[in-house]
């Protein structure tokens, strides 16, 4: 902003004063009550609020408490379970500490970029996805009704994992955990291991079995499942109390919910790194394997891990930065926010890596233990010679090298007769280099860990409760994507709208707790989200940068944050992002392509997961998962095209002047192609705000033609001189 716009403001503000005061000078001096009226004229560069639709009265839009509650809210929303769970198998499957590399280069060239234009384009305008994207493009206003509806797929099941974790939660005040051992069958004659544990594991049969006590596949409903249906009621009841009230209720829990995840994190980490073989997890995810970086499939999956992470094309980075003041520094808030959640993923993967370097130690002296054992029997029997065996080993006592020596020596000693021996080498790699993603790592690998700490319930308590606060921190803002847009554009109560949304997803959520509900939480994840938010994202960055226009959208943000930003953001916005996403969303219908739709199927009889391919309804409705998410998007713009909807009461606002006052009446904005920002000079733009359409000049008046003032006001002295210029104006008319 120049330095002496505040005193043009000054001045015109004066102009305005005095043209006030000569209108008001020629009113009757008898009527003293209006001589003591005062004109009001909003000035809405001063006072962020949103204006309803035929009401006199500003309704105040929300805001945040403070720009740490802001913050924490982002944070909170970008940073969930697929840090936990998910960016350490991506570590531990494509390099290790090579993996970080690629990550960290594209989230500086389409992470941090998107994040801060949907963090722009939020604050700038003051209106949830909807209002957003139909006020910068009218023909492309679909994509935010493509968010809501992507946001409420993803609520439906997002909230079922956070159901399971309460379940978890709620049976760790047990000592020893539930899952710690196998549980025994009785019968008329003996008493026996549970076959189907014996043939897994304890914690994998309480997860499959206990928990879920899942089918053999999708076909199978199995009924619902009273305790994860209690549990899901419990995690929405919790959603809606929080949210109920908008970012007032929920910005408060955001300090509990964002924060206590670091406060376990960092006690897990302690923790872990005085176990024995964490070290060696560490180790295994730092060590770098640089060749794979060189594969095309490590950049794609670190891309689309970039672009979940930060939560982009939710709506709800949208909806939380609208509740921004307009001078707020969005462009710190996106960079900040990013490597937060970039050493968030980081924190989070020593926590699972060390963890899980210590489950692979035990796994590891357990099969030292079995095979060294079976090596004395073949002593005994003559099998293996005594004399190649070094003196000093003991058996009894053998540490992991002692046996690597002896396996070494048999090895080569019975090169032929080794294979029929059946001896392992145990090494503690191939526990590590085991890939566990997803539910398998948070509710079985780290679940088996933690039963082998001391105090094991106590850390189990812990590390469920995190689970259960990252989710609900995603969840508030998911809901936000939902509630924000719709309150804004159809003037609806928010604490009803939220009561009905979450009461109507609860309804829809139980098919996710069938005893079959799994596998719909495997299908939703699969292909309610991936590919409708590329696309989401792809029409945002190209409605910004290609429809509205990148060299309008870096003035408007000039404007608003009082500097230019960086170049960089106008070729990335421009060329970078819309190729890499391009690429992204091709590489992912290939994918989709050569990969038949399926799901891994438990299999009671055989304890084993095996792959299964969705039958012929389970196709349709995947398919029709990606439609309806999408199908928004083209309707929209169908609409905009054929001029289906009645665009023709009026211009942008109506002013009229009565009694000292002036009223402000909002009309439709859907026709009006024109940018986000009128005036000339850039300092003194008017906000972009819809429902602050009267700083807007009007287009659906034909006889009277009013521009705002330079100021950004509507001054009356503007609108007498513009009148006096009309011939035979009656004076009534005023």
């Amino acid at each position: 902003m120049p330095k002496n716009s505040k005193v043009v403001k000054r001045n015109l503000d004066d102009d305005v004063i005095e043209s006030v005061k000569d209108l008001l000078s020629n009113e009757d001096s008898g009527d003293e009550s209006f001589r003591k009226s005062e004109l009001m004229v909003d000035d809405q560069l001063d006072k962020d609020g949103d204006i309803e639709e035929g009401s006199d009265v500003e309704d105040e839009r929300p805001a945040w408490n403070s720009k740490l509650q802001y913050i924490l809210a982002q944070v909170g929303f970008s940073v969930g379970l697929g840090n936990v769970w998910r960016f350490p198998y991506l570590c531990q499957k494509n390099g290790g500490g090579a993996y970080l590399v690629p990550y960290l280069i594209l989230l500086l060239v389409i992470g941090i970029p998107l994040f801060f234009l949907e963090l722009s384009v939020g604050q700038r305008i003051r209106h949830g996805s909807i209002g957003v994207w139909n006020y910068i493009s009218p023909k492309l206003g679909g994509i935010g009704f493509a968010s809501c509806v992507v946001c409420f797929f993803v609520a439906l099941y997002y909230n079922v994992i956070i159901g399971w974790s309460l379940f978890y939660f709620s049976q760790s005040f047990q000592h020893p955990l539930p899952w710690d051992q196998c549980p025994l069958v009785k019968n008329s004659t003996a008493t026996f291991v549970e076959p189907e544990c014996e043939k897994s594991s304890a914690t994998t049969f309480f997860w499959y079995r206990g928990a879920l006590n899942i089918t053999n596949s999708v076909s199978e409903s199995g009924g619902l499942n009273w305790k994860m249906t209690v549990c899901l009621l419990a995690a929405w009841v919790m959603v809606c109390l929080a949210m109920i009230k908008g970012i007032q209720s929920s910005g408060k829990i955001m300090y509990f919910s964002s924060l206590f995840p670091y406060v376990v994190l960092i006690c897990f980490l302690v923790r872990g790194l005085l176990l024995n073989g964490a070290v060696d997890g560490i180790r295994h995810m730092f060590t770098p394997k640089l060749e794979i970086m060189l594969e095309p499939k490590v950049w794609r999956e670190a891309a689309t891990q970039v672009f979940f992470a930060l939560g982009l094309g939710f709506g709800g980075v949208i909806a939380f930065s609208s509740y921004n003041k307009r001078d707020n520094n969005c462009h710190f808030d996106a960079v900040l926010v990013s490597f937060i959640n970039f050493f968030t993923s980081v924190l989070a993967t020593l926590v699972v890596f060390a963890v899980l370097g210590f489950k692979a130690n035990i796994i590891n002296e357990n099969c030292i233990t079995q095979n060294s054992q079976r090596i004395e029997s073949f002593l005994k029997v003559g099998n293996i010679s005594s004399q190649i065996i070094p003196h000093h080993i003991n058996f009894s006592r053998i540490t992991a090298e002692d046996y690597h020596l002896v396996y070494d020596i048999i090895q080569k000693v019975k090169e032929e007769e080794f294979p029929a021996l059946g001896l392992q080498a145990c090494q503690i790699e191939d526990e590590l280099n085991k890939s566990v993603q997803g539910t398998g790592l948070a509710f079985i690998a780290f679940t088996e860990a933690m039963t082998h700490f001391p105090a094991s319930p106590f850390w189990s308590v812990m590390f469920f409760l995190m689970l259960v606060n990252l989710g609900l921190g995603s969840m508030f803002g998911t809901i936000e994507g939902i509630t924000t847009p719709i309150v804004d554009t159809f003037k609806v109560r928010k604490e009803f709208l939220t009561v009905g949304c979450c009461l109507s997803a609860f309804c829809i959520g139980l098919i996710f707790v069938q005893r079959s509900g799994n596998y719909f939480v495997t299908m939703f994840d699969d292909y309610s989200a991936t590919l409708p938010l590329l696309i989401v994202v792809i029409l945002e960055n190209i409605a910004v940068a290609w429809v509205y226009g990148v060299d309008k959208f870096m003035e408007d943000l000039t404007d608003m944050l009082g500097f230019t930003p960086y170049k960089y953001y106008y070729y990335t916005w421009k060329y970078i992002s819309p190729i890499v996403l391009l690429f992204l969303l091709i590489s992912s219908i290939v994918g989709m392509g050569y990969n038949p739709p399926g799901y891994s199927a438990w299999i009671e009889e055989t304890a084993t997961e095996e792959f299964k391919i969705y039958p012929t309804w389970g196709i349709v409705l995947c398919m029709s998962l990606i439609g309806v998410a999408v199908l928004p998007v083209p309707i929209v713009f169908l609409v905009r095209i054929c001029n289906l909807i009645d665009d023709s009461s009026g211009g942008l606002a109506a002013v009229s002047y009565k009694r000292g006052h002036i009223i402000k009446e909002t009309s439709n904005l859907e026709d009006d192609d024109a940018s986000l920002i009128h005036a000339k000079i850039s300092s003194e733009m008017p906000s972009p705000n819809i429902g602050n359409s009267i700083y807007r000049k009007q287009s659906g008046s034909p006889t009277l033609k009013v521009d705002t003032a330079p100021n950004g006001r509507y001054g009356i002295g503007y609108i007498m001189d513009d009148m006096a210029d009309i011939p035979d104006m009656p004076e009534s008319d005023l």
